[in-house]
Protein backbone atom coordinates (compact mmCIF):
# COMPACT_ATOMS: atom_id res chain seq x y z
CA UNK A 1 0.00 0.00 0.00
CA UNK A 2 1.20 2.94 -0.95
CA UNK A 3 0.05 6.89 -1.45
CA UNK A 4 -1.25 8.78 -4.37
CA UNK A 5 1.44 11.13 -4.85
CA UNK A 6 3.80 8.37 -4.94
CA UNK A 7 2.98 6.85 -7.95
CA UNK A 8 1.15 10.11 -9.72
CA UNK A 9 1.55 13.49 -10.09
CA UNK A 10 -1.39 15.91 -9.15
CA UNK A 11 -2.15 19.27 -10.83
CA UNK A 12 -5.55 21.60 -10.44
CA UNK A 13 -6.03 24.70 -11.40
CA UNK A 14 -5.73 26.92 -8.41
CA UNK A 15 -7.97 29.50 -8.88
CA UNK A 16 -9.40 31.03 -12.77
CA UNK A 17 -6.49 33.49 -13.03
CA UNK A 18 -9.25 35.80 -13.85
CA UNK A 19 -10.82 33.96 -16.87
CA UNK A 20 -14.30 34.44 -17.52
CA UNK A 21 -17.13 32.82 -18.99
CA UNK A 22 -17.21 36.02 -21.37
CA UNK A 23 -13.84 34.54 -22.78
CA UNK A 24 -15.28 31.10 -23.87
CA UNK A 25 -14.97 30.76 -27.68
CA UNK A 26 -17.12 29.02 -30.48
CA UNK A 27 -14.40 26.92 -31.10
CA UNK A 28 -10.78 26.37 -29.86
CA UNK A 29 -9.22 24.37 -26.86
CA UNK A 30 -11.56 22.49 -24.99
CA UNK A 31 -11.98 23.42 -21.65
CA UNK A 32 -14.03 20.04 -19.53
CA UNK A 33 -16.35 20.64 -16.56
CA UNK A 34 -17.16 17.59 -14.26
CA UNK A 35 -20.54 16.93 -16.62
CA UNK A 36 -18.24 16.34 -19.20
CA UNK A 37 -16.74 13.55 -16.95
CA UNK A 38 -19.52 11.75 -15.62
CA UNK A 39 -20.60 8.99 -18.05
CA UNK A 40 -18.80 5.66 -19.42
CA UNK A 41 -16.94 8.12 -22.36
CA UNK A 42 -15.18 11.57 -21.57
CA UNK A 43 -17.90 14.07 -23.32
CA UNK A 44 -15.49 16.27 -25.45
CA UNK A 45 -18.48 17.71 -27.58
CA UNK A 46 -20.67 19.81 -24.95
CA UNK A 47 -17.78 21.71 -23.98
CA UNK A 48 -16.59 25.43 -23.34
CA UNK A 49 -13.47 26.56 -25.42
CA UNK A 50 -11.01 28.92 -24.69
CA UNK A 51 -8.28 30.40 -26.63
CA UNK A 52 -5.06 28.97 -26.86
CA UNK A 53 -3.01 31.45 -24.54
CA UNK A 54 -5.29 30.37 -21.58
CA UNK A 55 -4.91 26.81 -22.57
CA UNK A 56 -0.96 27.66 -22.84
CA UNK A 57 -0.98 29.39 -19.78
CA UNK A 58 -1.35 26.11 -17.61
CA UNK A 59 1.03 23.26 -19.15
CA UNK A 60 0.85 20.87 -16.56
CA UNK A 61 -3.27 20.73 -17.03
CA UNK A 62 -2.93 19.75 -20.96
CA UNK A 63 -4.76 16.72 -20.98
CA UNK A 64 -3.06 13.45 -22.44
CA UNK A 65 -4.01 10.04 -23.03
CA UNK A 66 -4.02 7.99 -19.40
CA UNK A 67 -5.16 10.77 -17.41
CA UNK A 68 -7.47 10.53 -14.50
CA UNK A 69 -9.52 13.14 -13.87
CA UNK A 70 -11.08 13.46 -10.42
CA UNK A 71 -14.09 16.08 -9.45
CA UNK A 72 -12.71 18.01 -6.40
CA UNK A 73 -15.97 20.16 -5.70
CA UNK A 74 -19.35 20.18 -5.31
CA UNK A 75 -22.30 17.44 -5.37
CA UNK A 76 -20.17 15.68 -8.41
CA UNK A 77 -17.12 15.06 -5.91
CA UNK A 78 -15.22 12.07 -6.50
CA UNK A 79 -16.38 11.34 -9.70
CA UNK A 80 -13.78 9.75 -11.63
CA UNK A 81 -12.72 8.93 -15.30
CA UNK A 82 -9.78 8.19 -17.56
CA UNK A 83 -8.60 9.83 -20.66
CA UNK A 84 -8.84 6.75 -23.25
CA UNK A 85 -9.00 8.67 -26.22
CA UNK A 86 -8.07 12.57 -27.03
CA UNK A 87 -9.68 13.73 -29.52
CA UNK A 88 -8.71 17.29 -29.42
CA UNK A 89 -6.57 19.12 -27.36
CA UNK A 90 -8.17 19.86 -23.68
CA UNK A 91 -7.75 20.69 -20.33
CA UNK A 92 -10.10 21.36 -17.92
CA UNK A 93 -11.59 23.81 -14.96
CA UNK A 94 -10.90 24.29 -11.16
CA UNK A 95 -13.54 21.31 -10.44
CA UNK A 96 -11.10 18.96 -11.86
CA UNK A 97 -7.89 17.28 -10.69
CA UNK A 98 -5.44 15.94 -13.04
CA UNK A 99 -3.58 12.56 -11.68
CA UNK A 100 -1.18 11.59 -13.90
CA UNK A 101 0.20 8.27 -13.31
CA UNK A 102 4.06 7.52 -12.95
CA UNK A 103 4.77 3.94 -11.33
CA UNK A 104 1.50 2.74 -11.41
CA UNK A 105 -1.17 1.57 -14.20
CA UNK A 106 -3.31 4.35 -14.97
CA UNK A 107 -6.47 2.62 -15.61
CA UNK A 108 -5.91 0.20 -12.23
CA UNK A 109 -5.68 4.20 -10.60
CA UNK A 110 -8.63 5.26 -11.69
CA UNK A 111 -10.40 1.88 -10.35
CA UNK A 112 -8.91 2.76 -7.31
CA UNK A 113 -10.01 5.70 -7.00
CA UNK A 114 -13.49 4.82 -7.59
CA UNK A 115 -13.53 1.65 -5.35
CA UNK A 116 -15.62 2.02 -2.20
CA UNK A 117 -12.58 2.63 0.03
CA UNK A 118 -11.17 5.40 -1.42
CA UNK A 119 -14.79 7.08 -1.92
CA UNK A 120 -15.45 6.78 1.44
CA UNK A 121 -12.23 7.86 2.48
CA UNK A 122 -12.50 10.85 0.22
CA UNK A 123 -16.38 11.90 1.91
CA UNK A 124 -14.28 11.72 5.42
CA UNK A 125 -11.91 14.14 4.21
CA UNK A 126 -13.45 16.64 2.01
CA UNK A 127 -14.29 20.06 3.27
CA UNK A 128 -14.68 23.66 1.83
CA UNK A 129 -16.89 26.81 2.63
CA UNK A 130 -20.21 25.15 2.47
CA UNK A 131 -19.61 23.69 -0.90
CA UNK A 132 -17.83 20.18 -0.20
CA UNK A 133 -14.16 20.52 -1.89
CA UNK A 134 -11.75 18.09 -1.69
CA UNK A 135 -8.12 19.59 -1.26
CA UNK A 136 -4.82 18.78 -3.30
CA UNK A 137 -3.02 17.42 -0.72
CA UNK A 138 -6.11 15.00 0.59
CA UNK A 139 -5.90 13.92 -2.71
CA UNK A 140 -2.08 12.81 -2.44
CA UNK A 141 -2.63 11.46 0.93
CA UNK A 142 -5.16 8.53 -1.09
CA UNK A 143 -3.96 5.45 -0.36
CA UNK A 144 -3.47 2.91 -3.17
CA UNK A 145 -3.12 -0.52 -3.02
CA UNK A 146 0.41 -1.69 -5.67
CA UNK A 147 0.14 -5.48 -6.67
CA UNK A 148 2.87 -5.86 -9.32
CA UNK A 149 2.48 -3.84 -13.03
CA UNK A 150 1.17 -7.59 -14.70
CA UNK A 151 -1.48 -7.95 -11.86
CA UNK A 152 -2.64 -4.65 -12.36
CA UNK A 153 -2.81 -4.58 -15.78
CA UNK A 154 -5.01 -8.00 -15.53
CA UNK A 155 -7.09 -6.33 -12.83
CA UNK A 156 -7.48 -3.53 -15.27
CA UNK A 157 -8.74 -5.54 -18.42
CA UNK A 158 -11.19 -7.69 -16.52
CA UNK A 159 -13.14 -4.79 -14.74
CA UNK A 160 -13.16 -2.50 -18.60
CA UNK A 161 -14.90 -6.05 -19.46
CA UNK A 162 -17.14 -6.24 -16.24
CA UNK A 163 -17.75 -2.82 -15.91
CA UNK A 164 -17.91 -1.71 -19.51
CA UNK A 165 -21.21 -4.93 -19.49
CA UNK A 166 -22.75 -2.99 -16.32
CA UNK A 167 -22.29 0.52 -17.85
CA UNK A 168 -24.39 -0.68 -21.00
CA UNK A 169 -27.34 -1.74 -19.09
CA UNK A 170 -27.26 1.41 -16.75
CA UNK A 171 -26.85 3.92 -19.53
CA UNK A 172 -29.92 1.85 -21.64
CA UNK A 173 -31.94 2.10 -17.69
CA UNK A 174 -30.76 5.71 -17.83
CA UNK A 175 -32.66 6.04 -20.99
CA UNK A 176 -35.46 4.67 -20.11
CA UNK A 177 -36.14 7.05 -16.93
CA UNK A 178 -35.59 9.88 -19.39
CA UNK A 179 -38.66 8.52 -21.93
CA UNK A 180 -40.21 7.49 -19.05
CA UNK A 181 -40.13 11.34 -17.91
CA UNK A 182 -40.76 12.77 -21.46
CA UNK A 183 -44.00 10.28 -21.88
CA UNK A 184 -45.55 11.83 -18.39
CA UNK A 185 -44.77 15.47 -19.64
CA UNK A 186 -46.46 14.71 -22.79
CA UNK A 187 -49.07 12.99 -21.43
CA UNK A 188 -49.68 16.65 -19.33
CA UNK A 189 -49.19 18.50 -22.18
CA UNK A 190 -51.92 16.36 -24.41
CA UNK A 191 -54.54 16.47 -21.72
CA UNK A 192 -54.39 20.12 -20.51
CA UNK A 193 -55.10 21.00 -24.19
CA UNK A 194 -57.93 19.05 -24.07
CA UNK A 195 -56.27 17.01 -27.51
CA UNK A 196 -58.63 14.30 -26.86
CA UNK A 197 -61.93 15.95 -26.46
CA UNK A 198 -64.37 15.43 -29.46
CA UNK A 199 -66.19 18.76 -31.35
CA UNK A 200 -64.69 22.32 -32.82
CA UNK A 201 -61.55 23.75 -32.21
CA UNK A 202 -60.40 27.14 -31.47
CA UNK A 203 -56.68 28.91 -30.94
CA UNK A 204 -55.74 29.01 -27.75
CA UNK A 205 -54.44 32.52 -28.47
CA UNK A 206 -50.85 31.12 -26.68
CA UNK A 207 -48.31 29.83 -29.31
CA UNK A 208 -47.20 27.34 -26.93
CA UNK A 209 -50.11 25.42 -26.66
CA UNK A 210 -51.99 25.57 -30.13
CA UNK A 211 -55.93 24.97 -30.07
CA UNK A 212 -58.26 23.74 -27.71
CA UNK A 213 -61.85 22.73 -27.75
CA UNK A 214 -64.28 25.32 -28.33
CA UNK A 215 -66.21 25.11 -25.49
CA UNK A 216 -62.92 25.99 -23.46
CA UNK A 217 -62.44 29.71 -21.48
CA UNK A 218 -58.53 30.78 -22.17
CA UNK A 219 -57.99 33.91 -18.97
CA UNK A 220 -55.57 34.54 -16.65
CA UNK A 221 -54.99 32.64 -14.04
CA UNK A 222 -56.06 35.39 -11.20
CA UNK A 223 -59.63 35.09 -12.77
CA UNK A 224 -59.76 31.70 -11.31
CA UNK A 225 -57.13 31.97 -8.14
CA UNK A 226 -56.25 34.32 -5.19
CA UNK A 227 -52.58 34.42 -5.55
CA UNK A 228 -50.36 35.81 -3.15
CA UNK A 229 -46.48 35.84 -3.01
CA UNK A 230 -44.66 35.10 -0.04
CA UNK A 231 -42.09 37.46 2.32
CA UNK A 232 -39.53 36.98 4.58
CA UNK A 233 -40.79 39.04 7.69
CA UNK A 234 -38.14 40.82 10.23
CA UNK A 235 -39.62 39.29 13.38
CA UNK A 236 -37.37 38.29 16.19
CA UNK A 237 -37.96 35.23 17.72
CA UNK A 238 -39.53 36.04 20.82
CA UNK A 239 -38.92 33.98 23.83
CA UNK A 240 -42.52 32.10 25.02
CA UNK A 241 -43.76 32.79 21.31
CA UNK A 242 -45.06 30.03 19.42
CA UNK A 243 -42.48 29.59 16.74
CA UNK A 244 -44.93 28.60 13.79
CA UNK A 245 -43.55 26.33 10.75
CA UNK A 246 -43.48 27.40 7.27
CA UNK A 247 -42.64 26.50 3.44
CA UNK A 248 -40.00 27.43 2.22
CA UNK A 249 -38.58 26.65 -1.83
CA UNK A 250 -36.35 23.81 -1.08
CA UNK A 251 -39.69 22.02 0.43
CA UNK A 252 -41.78 22.60 -2.64
CA UNK A 253 -40.92 19.83 -5.35
CA UNK A 254 -42.92 18.89 -8.35
CA UNK A 255 -46.22 17.14 -6.96
CA UNK A 256 -44.54 16.64 -3.55
CA UNK A 257 -43.88 18.89 -0.57
CA UNK A 258 -41.07 17.65 1.50
CA UNK A 259 -42.10 18.19 5.73
CA UNK A 260 -39.11 16.93 7.18
CA UNK A 261 -36.54 19.96 7.97
CA UNK A 262 -39.60 22.62 8.39
CA UNK A 263 -37.92 25.66 9.79
CA UNK A 264 -39.62 27.73 12.14
CA UNK A 265 -40.60 31.70 13.22
CA UNK A 266 -42.82 33.43 14.81
CA UNK A 267 -46.07 34.77 13.07
CA UNK A 268 -47.71 37.81 14.25
CA UNK A 269 -51.41 37.62 14.75
CA UNK A 270 -51.84 40.23 12.55
CA UNK A 271 -50.00 38.10 9.21
CA UNK A 272 -51.56 35.07 10.24
CA UNK A 273 -54.28 34.67 7.76
CA UNK A 274 -52.11 36.37 4.78
CA UNK A 275 -49.40 33.56 4.98
CA UNK A 276 -51.67 30.36 5.90
CA UNK A 277 -51.66 27.53 4.20
CA UNK A 278 -54.65 25.19 4.03
CA UNK A 279 -54.99 21.86 2.49
CA UNK A 280 -55.73 22.34 -1.01
CA UNK A 281 -53.66 24.86 -1.31
CA UNK A 282 -51.39 25.19 -4.33
CA UNK A 283 -47.50 26.23 -3.89
CA UNK A 284 -45.58 27.21 -6.85
CA UNK A 285 -41.99 28.52 -6.66
CA UNK A 286 -40.49 31.64 -8.09
CA UNK A 287 -37.19 31.03 -8.20
CA UNK A 288 -34.97 27.79 -9.00
CA UNK A 289 -37.18 26.22 -11.30
CA UNK A 290 -39.58 28.57 -12.12
CA UNK A 291 -43.18 27.33 -11.83
CA UNK A 292 -42.17 23.84 -9.75
CA UNK A 293 -45.59 23.17 -8.15
CA UNK A 294 -47.36 21.23 -5.30
CA UNK A 295 -50.67 20.72 -3.62
CA UNK A 296 -50.23 20.74 0.32
CA UNK A 297 -52.08 18.03 1.49
CA UNK A 298 -52.54 19.20 5.32
CA UNK A 299 -49.82 16.62 6.74
CA UNK A 300 -49.22 19.81 9.34
CA UNK A 301 -52.23 20.88 10.98
CA UNK A 302 -50.56 24.90 11.30
CA UNK A 303 -48.57 25.99 8.65
CA UNK A 304 -47.36 29.21 6.56
CA UNK A 305 -45.04 29.87 3.71
CA UNK A 306 -42.31 32.24 3.16
CA UNK A 307 -40.33 34.17 1.08
CA UNK A 308 -40.27 32.97 -2.92
CA UNK A 309 -43.22 31.14 -2.71
CA UNK A 310 -46.25 32.00 -4.41
CA UNK A 311 -49.93 30.25 -3.20
CA UNK A 312 -52.60 30.14 -5.09
CA UNK A 313 -56.07 29.43 -3.73
CA UNK A 314 -58.68 28.60 -6.15
CA UNK A 315 -61.80 30.90 -6.46
CA UNK A 316 -65.09 29.19 -6.83
CA UNK A 317 -64.92 25.97 -8.42
CA UNK A 318 -61.53 26.18 -9.73
CA UNK A 319 -59.08 23.20 -9.36
CA UNK A 320 -56.08 23.29 -8.17
CA UNK A 321 -55.08 20.36 -9.80
CA UNK A 322 -56.12 22.04 -12.96
CA UNK A 323 -53.42 24.53 -12.26
CA UNK A 324 -50.56 22.12 -10.98
CA UNK A 325 -51.14 20.32 -14.50
CA UNK A 326 -50.93 23.54 -16.06
CA UNK A 327 -48.10 24.75 -14.62
CA UNK A 328 -46.23 21.72 -15.29
CA UNK A 329 -46.73 21.97 -19.13
CA UNK A 330 -45.65 25.28 -19.32
CA UNK A 331 -42.83 24.52 -17.27
CA UNK A 332 -41.46 21.95 -19.50
CA UNK A 333 -41.84 24.09 -22.48
CA UNK A 334 -40.06 26.64 -20.95
CA UNK A 335 -42.91 28.94 -21.40
CA UNK A 336 -41.56 31.31 -18.94
CA UNK A 337 -38.46 32.69 -20.20
CA UNK A 338 -40.36 32.42 -24.09
CA UNK A 339 -42.94 34.86 -22.54
CA UNK A 340 -39.98 37.12 -21.24
CA UNK A 341 -40.88 35.97 -17.60
CA UNK A 342 -37.42 36.07 -16.21
CA UNK A 343 -34.67 38.42 -15.55
CA UNK A 344 -30.68 37.84 -14.69
CA UNK A 345 -31.89 35.14 -12.11
CA UNK A 346 -34.74 33.16 -13.31
CA UNK A 347 -38.18 33.66 -11.66
CA UNK A 348 -41.93 34.35 -11.46
CA UNK A 349 -42.84 37.05 -9.81
CA UNK A 350 -46.79 37.28 -8.38
CA UNK A 351 -47.23 40.38 -11.26
CA UNK A 352 -46.39 37.47 -13.84
CA UNK A 353 -48.02 34.71 -12.45
CA UNK A 354 -51.68 36.22 -12.33
CA UNK A 355 -51.45 37.53 -16.15
CA UNK A 356 -50.41 33.89 -17.53
CA UNK A 357 -53.24 32.68 -19.29
CA UNK A 358 -54.76 28.81 -19.39
CA UNK A 359 -57.52 27.00 -20.72
CA UNK A 360 -60.39 26.37 -18.31
CA UNK A 361 -62.83 23.91 -19.13
CA UNK A 362 -66.34 23.28 -16.96
CA UNK A 363 -64.90 22.22 -13.43
CA UNK A 364 -66.58 18.89 -14.21
CA UNK A 365 -64.63 18.57 -17.14
CA UNK A 366 -61.44 19.32 -15.53
CA UNK A 367 -62.18 16.76 -12.43
CA UNK A 368 -62.35 14.24 -15.61
CA UNK A 369 -59.29 15.02 -17.06
CA UNK A 370 -57.16 15.52 -14.16
CA UNK A 371 -58.50 12.16 -12.95
CA UNK A 372 -57.57 9.88 -15.54
CA UNK A 373 -54.34 11.59 -15.86
CA UNK A 374 -53.41 11.22 -12.35
CA UNK A 375 -54.01 7.37 -12.97
CA UNK A 376 -51.28 7.53 -16.05
CA UNK A 377 -48.97 9.63 -14.31
CA UNK A 378 -49.25 7.14 -11.34
CA UNK A 379 -48.47 4.34 -13.50
CA UNK A 380 -45.43 5.89 -15.50
CA UNK A 381 -43.98 7.07 -11.68
CA UNK A 382 -44.30 3.54 -10.67
CA UNK A 383 -42.54 2.14 -13.88
CA UNK A 384 -39.79 5.08 -13.01
CA UNK A 385 -39.20 3.89 -9.59
CA UNK A 386 -38.53 -0.22 -10.67
CA UNK A 387 -36.33 0.94 -13.29
CA UNK A 388 -34.67 3.53 -10.40
CA UNK A 389 -34.45 0.53 -8.24
CA UNK A 390 -32.99 -1.14 -10.46
CA UNK A 391 -30.45 1.77 -11.31
CA UNK A 392 -29.40 1.53 -7.56
CA UNK A 393 -28.81 -2.18 -7.43
CA UNK A 394 -26.73 -1.67 -10.64
CA UNK A 395 -24.18 1.14 -8.82
CA UNK A 396 -23.95 -1.10 -5.79
CA UNK A 397 -22.75 -4.07 -8.04
CA UNK A 398 -20.61 -1.69 -9.73
CA UNK A 399 -18.58 -0.40 -6.59
CA UNK A 400 -18.38 -3.84 -4.98
CA UNK A 401 -16.88 -5.47 -8.08
CA UNK A 402 -14.31 -2.56 -8.11
CA UNK A 403 -13.59 -3.00 -4.48
CA UNK A 404 -13.36 -5.99 -4.65
CA UNK A 405 -11.36 -6.32 -7.56
CA UNK A 406 -8.27 -4.02 -6.97
CA UNK A 407 -8.03 -4.96 -3.14
CA UNK A 408 -7.70 -8.67 -4.25
CA UNK A 409 -10.71 -9.84 -2.68
CA UNK A 410 -11.35 -11.96 -6.02
CA UNK A 411 -8.97 -13.83 -8.46
CA UNK A 412 -9.86 -12.06 -11.83
CA UNK A 413 -7.95 -14.53 -13.43
CA UNK A 414 -10.87 -17.20 -12.19
CA UNK A 415 -13.77 -15.26 -12.03
CA UNK A 416 -16.91 -16.84 -13.23
CA UNK A 417 -17.43 -16.84 -16.60
CA UNK A 418 -14.22 -14.45 -17.55
CA UNK A 419 -11.12 -15.00 -18.97
CA UNK A 420 -8.42 -12.68 -18.29
CA UNK A 421 -4.49 -13.35 -20.14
Amino acid sequence: MTRVDRVASVNARIGWKALTAAEYQEDGYAFLATPNIKSAEIDFENVNFISEFRYEESPDLKLATGDVLLAKDGNTLGIVNIVRDLPRPATVNGSIAVLRARDVDPNFLRYVIASDITQSAISAVKDGMGVPHLFQRDINRLAVPLPSAEEQRRISRFLDVQIGHIDDVIAKRTRQLALLGERELSAVFHAVRGASQSGQRKGSGLAWMGSVPEAWAVAAVSHHYEVLLGKMLNQERVEGEYLRPYLRNTNVQWDRIATHDLLRMNFPPSERSRYEVRAGDLLICEGGEPGRSAIWRGEVGEIYYQKALHRARPRGESSARWLYYCMRAATALNVFAVEGNTTTIAHLTGEQLRVLRFPFPPREVQDQITSELDEEVRLLRDLANRVGEQLDLLAERRSALITAAVTGQIDVTTARGVRVP
